[in-house]
Protein backbone atom coordinates (compact mmCIF):
# COMPACT_ATOMS: atom_id res chain seq x y z
CA UNK A 1 0.00 0.00 0.00
CA UNK A 2 1.41 3.44 -0.95
CA UNK A 3 2.10 6.06 1.75
CA UNK A 4 -0.93 7.75 3.27
CA UNK A 5 -0.07 11.12 1.66
CA UNK A 6 0.06 9.48 -1.77
CA UNK A 7 -3.30 7.79 -1.22
CA UNK A 8 -4.92 11.07 -0.17
CA UNK A 9 -3.46 12.73 -3.26
CA UNK A 10 -4.87 10.02 -5.52
CA UNK A 11 -8.28 10.20 -3.87
CA UNK A 12 -8.29 14.01 -4.03
CA UNK A 13 -7.55 14.05 -7.76
CA UNK A 14 -10.14 11.34 -8.28
CA UNK A 15 -12.74 13.39 -6.44
CA UNK A 16 -11.92 16.57 -8.38
CA UNK A 17 -12.12 14.81 -11.75
CA UNK A 18 -15.42 13.26 -10.78
CA UNK A 19 -16.77 16.64 -9.69
CA UNK A 20 -15.61 18.19 -12.95
CA UNK A 21 -17.40 15.69 -15.18
CA UNK A 22 -20.38 15.61 -12.83
CA UNK A 23 -20.69 19.39 -13.03
CA UNK A 24 -20.82 19.26 -16.80
CA UNK A 25 -23.43 16.48 -16.73
CA UNK A 26 -25.48 18.23 -14.07
CA UNK A 27 -25.48 21.39 -16.16
CA UNK A 28 -26.61 19.34 -19.16
CA UNK A 29 -29.52 17.89 -17.07
CA UNK A 30 -28.29 14.28 -17.18
CA UNK A 31 -29.56 11.65 -14.72
CA UNK A 32 -26.21 11.17 -12.98
CA UNK A 33 -24.51 14.39 -12.04
CA UNK A 34 -22.60 16.35 -9.48
CA UNK A 35 -22.67 13.69 -6.75
CA UNK A 36 -22.84 10.42 -8.66
CA UNK A 37 -19.74 10.92 -10.80
CA UNK A 38 -17.44 11.70 -7.84
CA UNK A 39 -18.76 8.62 -6.03
CA UNK A 40 -18.10 6.38 -9.02
CA UNK A 41 -14.66 7.88 -9.64
CA UNK A 42 -13.58 7.48 -6.02
CA UNK A 43 -14.96 3.94 -6.10
CA UNK A 44 -12.59 3.18 -8.98
CA UNK A 45 -9.67 4.57 -6.99
CA UNK A 46 -10.59 2.55 -3.90
CA UNK A 47 -10.96 -0.58 -6.03
CA UNK A 48 -7.51 -0.01 -7.55
CA UNK A 49 -6.01 0.45 -4.08
CA UNK A 50 -7.58 -2.82 -2.98
CA UNK A 51 -6.33 -4.56 -6.12
CA UNK A 52 -2.82 -3.29 -5.42
CA UNK A 53 -2.98 -4.53 -1.85
CA UNK A 54 -4.34 -7.97 -2.74
CA UNK A 55 -2.32 -8.23 -5.98
CA UNK A 56 -5.51 -9.08 -7.84
CA UNK A 57 -6.53 -6.94 -10.83
CA UNK A 58 -9.92 -8.66 -10.95
CA UNK A 59 -11.10 -6.36 -8.17
CA UNK A 60 -11.07 -3.43 -10.59
CA UNK A 61 -12.92 -5.44 -13.23
CA UNK A 62 -15.53 -6.58 -10.72
CA UNK A 63 -16.02 -2.98 -9.58
CA UNK A 64 -16.58 -1.88 -13.18
CA UNK A 65 -19.07 -4.67 -13.76
CA UNK A 66 -20.89 -3.70 -10.58
CA UNK A 67 -21.13 -0.04 -11.68
CA UNK A 68 -22.47 -1.04 -15.08
CA UNK A 69 -24.97 -3.43 -13.51
CA UNK A 70 -26.23 -0.79 -11.09
CA UNK A 71 -26.64 1.82 -13.83
CA UNK A 72 -28.51 -0.66 -16.07
CA UNK A 73 -30.75 -1.72 -13.22
CA UNK A 74 -31.49 1.89 -12.33
CA UNK A 75 -32.32 2.69 -15.94
CA UNK A 76 -34.68 -0.28 -16.21
CA UNK A 77 -36.36 0.63 -12.94
CA UNK A 78 -37.01 4.17 -14.13
CA UNK A 79 -38.43 2.92 -17.41
CA UNK A 80 -40.86 0.60 -15.61
CA UNK A 81 -41.70 3.00 -12.78
CA UNK A 82 -41.11 6.58 -14.01
CA UNK A 83 -42.83 8.07 -10.97
CA UNK A 84 -40.69 6.23 -8.41
CA UNK A 85 -37.86 8.50 -7.25
CA UNK A 86 -37.10 6.74 -3.97
CA UNK A 87 -33.96 5.03 -5.19
CA UNK A 88 -31.61 6.60 -7.71
CA UNK A 89 -28.18 6.11 -9.20
CA UNK A 90 -26.56 8.29 -6.52
CA UNK A 91 -27.68 5.93 -3.76
CA UNK A 92 -26.49 2.93 -5.78
CA UNK A 93 -23.09 4.50 -6.34
CA UNK A 94 -22.83 5.39 -2.65
CA UNK A 95 -23.61 1.79 -1.69
CA UNK A 96 -20.89 0.45 -3.94
CA UNK A 97 -18.36 2.99 -2.71
CA UNK A 98 -19.10 2.29 0.94
CA UNK A 99 -18.48 -1.39 0.22
CA UNK A 100 -15.02 -0.38 -0.97
CA UNK A 101 -14.55 1.81 2.09
CA UNK A 102 -15.39 -1.13 4.36
CA UNK A 103 -12.71 -3.22 2.67
CA UNK A 104 -10.23 -0.34 2.81
CA UNK A 105 -10.70 -0.14 6.57
CA UNK A 106 -9.12 -3.58 6.82
CA UNK A 107 -6.32 -3.46 4.22
CA UNK A 108 -5.44 0.24 4.04
CA UNK A 109 -4.73 3.12 6.41
CA UNK A 110 -7.83 3.53 8.54
CA UNK A 111 -7.59 7.34 8.39
CA UNK A 112 -8.00 7.20 4.59
CA UNK A 113 -11.11 5.02 4.81
CA UNK A 114 -12.60 7.29 7.47
CA UNK A 115 -11.94 10.37 5.31
CA UNK A 116 -13.57 8.76 2.26
CA UNK A 117 -16.61 7.66 4.25
CA UNK A 118 -17.03 11.10 5.78
CA UNK A 119 -16.63 12.70 2.37
CA UNK A 120 -19.42 10.51 0.99
CA UNK A 121 -21.75 11.63 3.78
CA UNK A 122 -20.94 15.30 3.13
CA UNK A 123 -21.39 14.90 -0.62
CA UNK A 124 -24.80 13.29 -0.13
CA UNK A 125 -25.93 15.85 2.44
CA UNK A 126 -25.22 18.94 0.32
CA UNK A 127 -27.46 17.91 -2.55
CA UNK A 128 -29.51 21.17 -2.71
CA UNK A 129 -26.44 23.37 -2.60
CA UNK A 130 -24.63 21.39 -5.30
CA UNK A 131 -27.66 21.31 -7.60
CA UNK A 132 -28.28 25.01 -6.99
CA UNK A 133 -24.68 25.86 -7.81
CA UNK A 134 -24.85 23.88 -11.06
CA UNK A 135 -28.07 25.65 -12.05
CA UNK A 136 -26.63 29.05 -11.21
CA UNK A 137 -23.76 28.62 -13.64
CA UNK A 138 -24.52 29.87 -17.13
CA UNK A 139 -23.16 28.41 -20.33
CA UNK A 140 -20.38 31.03 -20.41
CA UNK A 141 -19.38 30.21 -16.83
CA UNK A 142 -19.20 26.48 -17.50
CA UNK A 143 -17.23 27.17 -20.66
CA UNK A 144 -14.84 29.23 -18.56
CA UNK A 145 -14.32 26.34 -16.14
CA UNK A 146 -13.63 24.00 -19.05
CA UNK A 147 -11.17 26.52 -20.45
CA UNK A 148 -9.31 26.38 -17.15
CA UNK A 149 -9.27 22.59 -17.49
CA UNK A 150 -7.84 23.07 -20.98
CA UNK A 151 -5.16 25.41 -19.62
CA UNK A 152 -4.29 23.12 -16.70
CA UNK A 153 -4.87 19.51 -17.71
CA UNK A 154 -4.22 19.56 -21.46
CA UNK A 155 -1.81 22.37 -22.34
CA UNK A 156 0.40 22.33 -19.24
CA UNK A 157 1.42 18.62 -19.28
CA UNK A 158 2.60 18.70 -22.91
CA UNK A 159 4.89 21.71 -22.55
CA UNK A 160 8.62 20.93 -22.23
CA UNK A 161 10.18 21.44 -18.83
CA UNK A 162 13.75 21.82 -20.13
CA UNK A 163 15.61 21.87 -23.44
CA UNK A 164 15.84 18.52 -25.22
CA UNK A 165 19.54 18.94 -26.02
CA UNK A 166 22.04 20.16 -23.39
CA UNK A 167 23.27 22.95 -25.68
CA UNK A 168 19.75 24.28 -26.35
CA UNK A 169 18.08 27.13 -24.52
CA UNK A 170 14.63 28.65 -24.73
CA UNK A 171 14.81 32.35 -25.51
CA UNK A 172 17.50 34.86 -24.61
CA UNK A 173 19.51 34.52 -21.40
CA UNK A 174 18.21 30.97 -20.95
CA UNK A 175 15.52 32.02 -18.45
CA UNK A 176 12.44 31.02 -20.43
CA UNK A 177 11.02 27.56 -19.71
CA UNK A 178 7.63 26.89 -21.38
CA UNK A 179 6.31 24.56 -18.66
CA UNK A 180 7.26 26.92 -15.86
CA UNK A 181 5.84 29.94 -17.66
CA UNK A 182 2.51 28.22 -18.24
CA UNK A 183 2.49 26.99 -14.65
CA UNK A 184 2.48 30.66 -13.60
CA UNK A 185 -0.50 31.16 -15.92
CA UNK A 186 -2.30 28.28 -14.19
CA UNK A 187 -1.59 29.82 -10.78
CA UNK A 188 -2.94 33.26 -11.69
CA UNK A 189 -5.96 32.02 -13.63
CA UNK A 190 -6.77 29.57 -10.83
CA UNK A 191 -6.71 32.31 -8.19
CA UNK A 192 -8.94 34.54 -10.30
CA UNK A 193 -11.31 31.68 -11.12
CA UNK A 194 -11.69 30.89 -7.42
CA UNK A 195 -12.78 34.46 -6.76
CA UNK A 196 -15.13 34.41 -9.75
CA UNK A 197 -16.84 31.18 -8.68
CA UNK A 198 -17.32 32.60 -5.18
CA UNK A 199 -18.80 35.71 -6.77
CA UNK A 200 -21.25 33.59 -8.79
CA UNK A 201 -22.20 31.58 -5.73
CA UNK A 202 -22.83 34.56 -3.47
CA UNK A 203 -24.49 36.71 -6.10
CA UNK A 204 -24.13 40.39 -6.81
CA UNK A 205 -25.61 41.39 -3.45
CA UNK A 206 -22.73 40.06 -1.36
CA UNK A 207 -22.13 43.42 0.30
CA UNK A 208 -19.61 46.20 -0.03
CA UNK A 209 -16.74 44.61 1.90
CA UNK A 210 -17.02 41.18 0.30
CA UNK A 211 -17.67 42.80 -3.07
CA UNK A 212 -14.35 44.61 -2.91
CA UNK A 213 -12.55 41.51 -1.70
CA UNK A 214 -13.90 39.31 -4.49
CA UNK A 215 -13.31 42.05 -7.03
CA UNK A 216 -9.66 42.16 -6.01
CA UNK A 217 -9.42 38.38 -6.14
CA UNK A 218 -10.73 38.35 -9.73
CA UNK A 219 -9.19 41.56 -11.09
CA UNK A 220 -8.63 44.76 -9.14
CA UNK A 221 -8.17 46.75 -12.36
CA UNK A 222 -11.45 45.51 -13.83
CA UNK A 223 -13.18 46.24 -10.52
CA UNK A 224 -11.80 49.79 -10.55
CA UNK A 225 -13.11 50.32 -14.09
CA UNK A 226 -16.54 48.92 -13.23
CA UNK A 227 -16.93 50.91 -10.00
CA UNK A 228 -15.84 54.12 -11.71
CA UNK A 229 -18.46 53.66 -14.40
CA UNK A 230 -21.18 52.82 -11.89
CA UNK A 231 -20.32 55.88 -9.79
CA UNK A 232 -20.44 58.13 -12.84
CA UNK A 233 -23.86 56.69 -13.76
CA UNK A 234 -25.03 57.17 -10.14
CA UNK A 235 -25.67 53.44 -9.70
CA UNK A 236 -23.55 53.52 -6.53
CA UNK A 237 -22.56 56.47 -4.37
CA UNK A 238 -19.05 57.90 -4.13
CA UNK A 239 -18.28 56.42 -0.71
CA UNK A 240 -19.26 52.91 -1.78
CA UNK A 241 -17.23 53.13 -4.98
CA UNK A 242 -14.22 54.38 -3.03
CA UNK A 243 -14.42 51.55 -0.50
CA UNK A 244 -14.73 48.83 -3.14
CA UNK A 245 -11.81 50.23 -5.17
CA UNK A 246 -9.55 50.49 -2.12
CA UNK A 247 -10.42 47.05 -0.80
CA UNK A 248 -9.83 45.53 -4.23
CA UNK A 249 -6.48 47.30 -4.33
CA UNK A 250 -5.66 45.92 -0.87
CA UNK A 251 -6.35 42.35 -2.00
CA UNK A 252 -3.63 42.80 -4.63
CA UNK A 253 -1.04 42.70 -1.85
CA UNK A 254 -2.54 39.46 -0.57
CA UNK A 255 -2.20 37.99 -4.04
CA UNK A 256 1.43 39.13 -4.09
CA UNK A 257 2.18 37.31 -0.83
CA UNK A 258 0.45 34.14 -2.04
CA UNK A 259 2.37 34.17 -5.30
CA UNK A 260 5.69 34.72 -3.56
CA UNK A 261 4.92 31.95 -1.04
CA UNK A 262 4.11 29.49 -3.83
CA UNK A 263 6.97 30.34 -6.19
CA UNK A 264 9.80 31.37 -3.84
CA UNK A 265 9.23 30.62 -0.14
CA UNK A 266 12.81 31.67 0.55
CA UNK A 267 11.90 35.20 -0.59
CA UNK A 268 8.74 35.47 1.51
CA UNK A 269 10.47 36.44 4.76
CA UNK A 270 12.14 39.41 3.07
CA UNK A 271 9.13 40.56 1.05
CA UNK A 272 6.35 40.02 3.60
CA UNK A 273 7.15 43.01 5.83
CA UNK A 274 7.10 45.81 3.24
CA UNK A 275 4.17 44.27 1.35
CA UNK A 276 2.12 43.98 4.55
CA UNK A 277 2.89 47.61 5.39
CA UNK A 278 1.61 48.69 1.96
CA UNK A 279 -1.48 46.52 2.44
CA UNK A 280 -2.24 48.07 5.84
CA UNK A 281 -1.80 51.60 4.53
CA UNK A 282 -4.35 50.82 1.81
CA UNK A 283 -6.75 48.80 3.95
CA UNK A 284 -7.08 50.99 7.04
CA UNK A 285 -8.51 54.07 5.26
CA UNK A 286 -10.91 51.89 3.25
CA UNK A 287 -12.15 50.12 6.39
CA UNK A 288 -12.64 53.47 8.13
CA UNK A 289 -14.95 54.61 5.32
CA UNK A 290 -16.63 51.21 5.13
CA UNK A 291 -17.58 51.45 8.80
CA UNK A 292 -19.76 54.46 7.99
CA UNK A 293 -21.38 53.00 4.86
CA UNK A 294 -21.51 49.32 5.87
CA UNK A 295 -25.30 49.27 6.12
CA UNK A 296 -25.82 50.52 2.59
CA UNK A 297 -26.80 48.01 -0.05
CA UNK A 298 -24.93 48.13 -3.30
CA UNK A 299 -24.64 45.58 -6.10
CA UNK A 300 -21.23 44.14 -6.80
CA UNK A 301 -19.50 45.36 -9.94
CA UNK A 302 -20.11 43.08 -12.90
CA UNK A 303 -17.21 40.67 -13.34
CA UNK A 304 -16.05 38.91 -16.49
CA UNK A 305 -14.94 35.28 -16.47
CA UNK A 306 -11.13 35.32 -15.98
CA UNK A 307 -10.35 32.07 -17.82
CA UNK A 308 -10.32 33.27 -21.41
CA UNK A 309 -7.58 31.53 -23.38
CA UNK A 310 -6.50 34.77 -25.08
CA UNK A 311 -6.03 36.43 -21.69
CA UNK A 312 -4.05 33.43 -20.44
CA UNK A 313 -1.74 33.52 -23.46
CA UNK A 314 -1.31 37.29 -23.08
CA UNK A 315 -0.38 36.94 -19.41
CA UNK A 316 2.06 34.13 -20.21
CA UNK A 317 3.72 36.30 -22.83
CA UNK A 318 3.84 39.26 -20.43
CA UNK A 319 5.41 37.14 -17.71
CA UNK A 320 8.04 35.81 -20.11
CA UNK A 321 8.88 39.31 -21.38
CA UNK A 322 9.21 40.72 -17.86
CA UNK A 323 11.35 37.76 -16.79
CA UNK A 324 13.70 38.22 -19.75
CA UNK A 325 13.78 42.00 -19.20
CA UNK A 326 14.80 41.59 -15.57
CA UNK A 327 17.50 39.07 -16.52
CA UNK A 328 18.76 41.39 -19.28
CA UNK A 329 19.01 44.35 -16.90
CA UNK A 330 20.95 42.23 -14.43
CA UNK A 331 23.30 41.12 -17.20
CA UNK A 332 23.84 44.31 -19.19
CA UNK A 333 22.61 47.38 -17.26
CA UNK A 334 22.85 48.99 -13.81
CA UNK A 335 20.54 47.54 -11.18
CA UNK A 336 18.61 50.81 -11.00
CA UNK A 337 16.92 49.88 -14.27
CA UNK A 338 15.25 46.97 -12.49
CA UNK A 339 12.94 49.48 -10.86
CA UNK A 340 12.04 50.93 -14.24
CA UNK A 341 11.03 47.47 -15.47
CA UNK A 342 9.06 46.94 -12.26
CA UNK A 343 7.23 50.26 -12.63
CA UNK A 344 6.30 49.67 -16.27
CA UNK A 345 5.15 46.08 -15.78
CA UNK A 346 3.26 46.95 -12.58
CA UNK A 347 1.14 49.64 -14.17
CA UNK A 348 -1.70 47.40 -15.33
CA UNK A 349 -1.00 44.21 -13.39
CA UNK A 350 1.09 43.12 -10.42
CA UNK A 351 1.13 39.41 -11.15
CA UNK A 352 3.78 39.34 -13.90
CA UNK A 353 6.38 41.36 -12.02
CA UNK A 354 5.68 39.51 -8.76
CA UNK A 355 6.12 36.08 -10.33
CA UNK A 356 9.17 37.18 -12.31
CA UNK A 357 10.85 38.60 -9.22
CA UNK A 358 9.99 35.50 -7.22
CA UNK A 359 11.34 33.29 -10.01
CA UNK A 360 14.71 35.06 -9.89
CA UNK A 361 14.71 34.92 -6.08
CA UNK A 362 14.08 31.18 -6.17
CA UNK A 363 17.10 30.69 -8.41
CA UNK A 364 19.26 32.07 -5.59
CA UNK A 365 19.94 35.58 -6.91
CA UNK A 366 21.31 37.35 -3.84
CA UNK A 367 20.49 40.85 -5.10
CA UNK A 368 16.83 39.91 -5.65
CA UNK A 369 16.62 38.03 -2.36
CA UNK A 370 17.89 41.11 -0.54
CA UNK A 371 16.28 43.99 -2.43
CA UNK A 372 13.61 42.36 -4.58
CA UNK A 373 10.93 43.67 -2.24
CA UNK A 374 11.80 47.18 -3.46
CA UNK A 375 10.76 46.17 -6.96
CA UNK A 376 7.42 44.95 -5.62
CA UNK A 377 6.86 48.22 -3.77
CA UNK A 378 7.73 50.28 -6.86
CA UNK A 379 5.42 48.12 -8.99
CA UNK A 380 2.57 48.51 -6.49
CA UNK A 381 3.00 52.28 -6.45
CA UNK A 382 2.87 52.34 -10.25
CA UNK A 383 -0.26 50.19 -10.10
CA UNK A 384 -1.93 52.67 -7.74
CA UNK A 385 -1.04 55.53 -10.08
CA UNK A 386 -2.57 53.65 -13.01
CA UNK A 387 -5.79 52.97 -11.08
CA UNK A 388 -5.98 56.60 -10.01
CA UNK A 389 -5.76 57.50 -13.70
CA UNK A 390 -8.64 55.12 -14.47
CA UNK A 391 -10.76 56.72 -11.76
CA UNK A 392 -9.86 60.19 -13.03
CA UNK A 393 -11.01 59.32 -16.55
CA UNK A 394 -14.15 57.32 -15.74
CA UNK A 395 -15.57 58.38 -12.37
CA UNK A 396 -17.16 61.58 -11.09
CA UNK A 397 -15.28 64.25 -9.19
CA UNK A 398 -16.28 63.09 -5.72
CA UNK A 399 -14.89 59.61 -6.32
CA UNK A 400 -11.75 61.02 -7.96
CA UNK A 401 -10.95 63.31 -5.04
CA UNK A 402 -11.49 60.58 -2.45
CA UNK A 403 -9.58 57.83 -4.23
CA UNK A 404 -6.63 60.05 -5.12
CA UNK A 405 -6.41 61.39 -1.57
CA UNK A 406 -6.53 57.92 -0.03
CA UNK A 407 -4.09 56.46 -2.56
CA UNK A 408 -1.60 59.11 -1.45
CA UNK A 409 -1.32 57.32 1.92
CA UNK A 410 0.19 54.05 0.60
CA UNK A 411 2.15 56.05 -1.99
CA UNK A 412 3.80 58.08 0.76
CA UNK A 413 4.34 54.90 2.77
CA UNK A 414 6.01 53.29 -0.23
CA UNK A 415 8.42 56.20 -0.59
CA UNK A 416 9.31 55.97 3.11
CA UNK A 417 9.83 52.23 2.82
CA UNK A 418 12.20 52.66 -0.12
CA UNK A 419 14.33 55.15 1.79
CA UNK A 420 14.25 53.87 5.37
CA UNK A 421 13.36 50.12 5.41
Amino acid sequence: MPPTSTIFGQLGISLLLGLLVGLQREHAAAVAGLRTFPLITVLGTVAALLATEFDDSWIVAVGLIAVVAVLVATKLMRIRQPDDHSHGSTTDAAMLLMYGVGALLVVGPMVVAIAVGGGVAVLLQFKPELHGFARRLGDKDLRGIMQFVLITCIILPVLPTKPILPAETYGPLAVFVPFETWLMVVLIVGMSLGGYITYKFLGRNAGILLGGFLGGAISSTATTVSCSRQARSCLIDAATATVVILIASTVVFGRVLIEVAVVAPNFLATAAGPVCVMALLTAVPSLAIWYHVRRRSAPMPEQANPTQLKSAVFFGATYAVVLVALAAVQEYAPDEYLYLVAAISGLTDMDAITLSTARLARSGDEAILTDGWRMLVVASMANLVFKAGIVGLMANRRVVSRVVLLFLIPMAGGVLLLFFW
